[in-house]
């Protein structure tokens, strides 16, 4: 019979609905591990349950919402085959911009789409989203998983996520709480994280000419190893911040770099300097600069620098900062200061030279 005459189906098509419930079965293991007192009811629902009534406890409850994905960072895990890290950068995206309002993130849900469902693929996935909730403190109440074929290739996936959080109304954080004289204080990243990967691919692939398993002495690992460094997710460590020291803001360094970022939870009658001579970027960013020989305004306005949060505290609260910080394993330092606008024309600089 020919092909014509036989009746067309959704498999003909290159949808495999056996294989996305598979993938589904595979991952629940995962999600189970992420789950909150306040979620109800389990995975395979049409929408995740979350009690509500556990937020009587605060007088007047925000809600904070944030979306993101990482870009083209997933071509890289495509490449190297490697699908449970990427996971981690998604949460640290999402959750880490909840938590810039001083919201605690409570559950969130995920988008994978792929060219074809891979069962296996899929779950090792969403155990990297999972593991990344873990460490976050939040629920992962549910998700979607869409094959796209013909538009997506084969091994083709990207992945995106949304997040919900809550804080107390006299909580929030923001640019109306900062003043002249706080100080800024900067979170070390663990690498690239999730941002600037459309550069930094290009230089390390199309200009320096260098390959996913070469090693780089630099780095003691493989460049393939470094670029795919998960993103470090920094919201327990700020909400713990929150609790024993007086906190102004935060700001999370994501695309468009650390003084835009921190520009952004400023206000207009103040400006904040943060000097680079307080820290020495990772190797990572070196190799990028050089390799592309990438100016460095450019690479201070694409990608973190070494720096993935800032909070910003009063001068009488630093010392205490640093020792929460620090008892939590997190290495951060005083990077700058917030002074009057005066002449400034805007809400953050980078002055001095990185140290060496």
């Amino acid at each position: 019979m020919s092909s014509e005459t036989t009746g067309a189906s959704y498999a003909a098509a290159g949808v495999d609905i056996e294989a996305g419930d598979r993938a589904v079965e595979l991952m629940k293991e995962w999600v189970k591990k992420t789950k909150r007192p306040e979620v109800l009811g389990g995975l395979g629902g049409f929408a995740g349950l979350f009690d509500a009534s556990a937020l009587k406890r605060y007088e007047r409850p925000l809600l904070a919402s944030a979306t993101d994905g990482v870009g083209t960072k997933v071509d890289l895990a495509r490449k190297m085959g490697v699908y449970d890290t990427i996971g981690h950068d998604l949460v640290g995206m999402v959750v880490d911009d909840l938590v810039v309002c001083g919201a605690e993130p409570l559950f969130m849900t995920d988008y994978i789409c792929v060219g074809k469902v891979h069962p296996e693929r899929v779950a090792a996935i969403v155990k990297g989203i999972a593991e990344g909730c873990v460490l976050a403190g939040c629920a992962l109440v549910g998700g979607e998983t869409a094959e796209h074929p013909g538009l997506l290739g084969p091994d083709d996936f990207d992945v995106a996520g949304a997040g919900t959080g809550v804080v107390e109304y006299d909580q929030l954080l923001g640019a109306d709480r900062i003043r002249e004289g706080d100080a800024v204080i900067a979170m070390a990243s663990s690498g690239l994280h999730s941002n600037g990967y459309s550069l930094v691919r290009h230089v390390v692939f199309d200009r320096a000419k260098m390959t996913l398993d070469q090693h780089v002495e630099e780095f003691g690992r493989t460049l393939g190893e470094e670029l795919l460094e998960p993103t470090k997710i920094y919201s327990l460590d700020c909400l713990a911040l929150t609790r024993t020291a007086e906190v102004h803001g935060f700001s999370h360094i994501t695309g468009g770099g650390l003084a835009n970022n921190l520009a952004r939870v400023i206000p207009d009658h103040l400006h904040a300097t943060v000097d680079r001579s307080t820290w020495t970027p990772g190797a990572v960013f070196d190799l990028v600069g050089t390799a592309g020989n990438v100016e460095r305004l450019e690479l201070e306005k694409t990608l973190n620098m070494g720096v993935g949060m800032m909070a910003i505290v009063p001068e009488v609260s630093v010392d205490v900062a640093l020792q929460t910080l620090a008892d939590r394993g997190v290495d951060a330092w005083v990077a700058g200061e917030i002074l009057a606008r005066g002449d400034h024309r805007d809400g953050a600089e980078l002055t001095g030279d990185y140290s060496k």
